[in-house]
């Protein structure tokens, strides 16, 4: 599984930063590795051009092997929160999606209507 860490204008992406977040990532979605190509990870802050409250968001996205990626996002006051929150939601919806294809293929196949043959025709006593 392949991460990749991109951040804002207003994140400095230091390594320190892109180690930590690549760790979580791969914590939280260890589970699942085996199924999952690549992870984009999107950090940014949500109002850095306004005063107040900074808020931190994380958007990940999972490329899953045959399937349209899955993505989540999270927002929290912290970055730490913020991508701790978004790597939950993300496994959470994987193994949901893993569980409903395990479902799938355990269900028996619906069962065809066994093929009817027409009765056979009887002759008319007339002509016999």
């Amino acid at each position: 599984m392949q991460v990749r860490i991109n951040t804002d204008r207003h994140i400095e992406g230091h390594e320190r930063l892109t180690a930590w977040a690549g760790s979580v990532v791969e914590q939280a979605l260890s589970r699942v590795s085996d199924r999952i190509t690549r992870v984009e990870v999107h950090l940014s802050e949500t109002n850095a051009d306004k005063s107040g409250q900074q808020g931190q968001r994380c958007m990940m996205e999972a490329r899953l092997e045959g399937r349209q990626p899955i993505a989540a996002t999270h927002q929290a006051a912290t970055m730490d929160q913020a991508v701790k929150g978004a790597a939950e939601k993300l496994s959470g919806a994987i193994e949901s999606i893993i569980e409903r294809q395990r479902d799938q293929r355990r269900r028996p196949a619906a069962q065809l209507p066994e093929e009817v043959t027409p009765p056979e025709e009887e002759t008319p006593p007339d002509e016999q």
